[in-house]
């Protein structure tokens, strides 16, 4: 048992918890972990976070916000801030991820986009942290610096950084273009749980900031774990922007919105090429490099139709990313 399941089950055992089971309920990307705490009929998950690393009060607060919303987030039963544990309640053992299919993405996604809605309505943004230009210029660089750089070993010339910053500044322009509001951040299949009522439930929130209302919306529907039709994913993104407008949240033409859409998925997927090539890297994780290439195939696909992005798609070609990462999916 190592040091960190030892201090756990000391912490449960002294809040009175006996003659129960502890299991794995899933890892994330950060250095957070959750064990799905079983007695008898009942269950909870204990999130490990060492403090350390994963502080746990932007999730406490980030919780409460999201349940005073009426939306399905965890409740914190239980917490212990400075060993870096919280009980929590049990959103189940079902993500969008494993039921997701042709017969039930519109039932989901639609009450995916309906506590989208509820969120960036009902949920306060003005104490986040912004989704500053810096933050966006950082996350982009993720993709310059690990997958470039250290998966590839791949040195822009000095041509090919020029163009490299023009495409940052495009991306960031279009995100703060944008009306700023709640950002869960991750709202997408792996984070999102298939509940009875109230459907879905919504976890993994602690990185929320105040940011750009498309983003959460294309996390969701161009995701990096499942893929849908062109045609179809701006169907459904249109169906969003006529809620989102008949709520008040926009006031622009559909095309803007598209466009908006569009190059704020650029920015996420460049954000995540990068991490899940640090994941490998930096932290060992290796499953991720097969979601590399659905990725990149996004970043191909939409700078493709987006002419003030032409030169990304360019210079990915250039680059041969698409031959490089074939094996990543073997």
């Amino acid at each position: 048992m190592s040091d960190r399941l030892q201090s756990m089950v000391q912490w449960l055992n002294g809040l009175g918890y006996h003659n129960y089971t502890l299991s794995s309920a899933s890892e994330d990307a950060s250095f957070r972990s959750y064990q799905r705490l079983q007695h008898g009929q009942n269950s909870w998950v204990v999130m490990d976070a060492p403090p350390e690393k994963e502080p746990c009060d932007r999730f406490i607060e980030i919780a409460a916000k999201l349940r005073q919303a009426g939306l399905s987030a965890p409740e914190v039963i239980h917490q212990n801030l400075e060993l870096g544990f919280l009980l929590l309640t049990d959103l189940g053992e079902t993500p969008y991820l494993s039921a997701l299919n042709a017969d039930s993405k519109e039932s989901l996604y639609g009450d995916a986009q309906d506590a989208l809605l509820q969120m960036q309505v009902n949920v306060p943004s003005q104490s986040l942290p912004t989704y500053s230009r810096e933050l966006l210029n950082q996350e982009m660089d993720l993709f310059h610096d690990w997958f470039l750089g250290e998966l590839f070993g791949i040195q822009l010339n000095k041509l090919q950084q020029r163009l490299w910053i023009s495409i940052k500044q495009t991306l960031i322009q279009n995100a703060l273009e944008q009306p700023q509001l709640f950002v869960h951040r991750d709202y997408h299949s792996r984070n999102l749980m298939r509940i009875e009522g109230n459907n879905p439930g919504i976890i993994d929130f602690q990185d929320a900031v105040c940011g750009p209302i498309t983003y959460d919306l294309v996390s969701m529907l161009r995701d990096c774990y499942i893929d849908w039709p062109i045609a179809e994913v701006e169907s459904l993104a249109l169906g969003y922007y006529q809620a989102a407008k008949a709520a008040s949240l926009l006031d622009v033409e559909p095309q803007q919105f598209l466009k908006w859409f569009n190059l704020m998925g650029i920015q996420r997927h460049l954000k995540a090429v990068g991490i899940f090539s640090r994941l490998k890297i930096r932290d060992g994780k290796s499953a991720y490099l097969k979601d590399i290439p659905r990725t990149l195939y996004y970043l191909f696909q939409v700078s493709d139709l987006e002419s003030s992005l032409v030169g990304l798609n360019d210079l990915m070609a250039e680059l041969n990313l698409s031959e490089r990462t074939k094996s990543m999916t073997e």
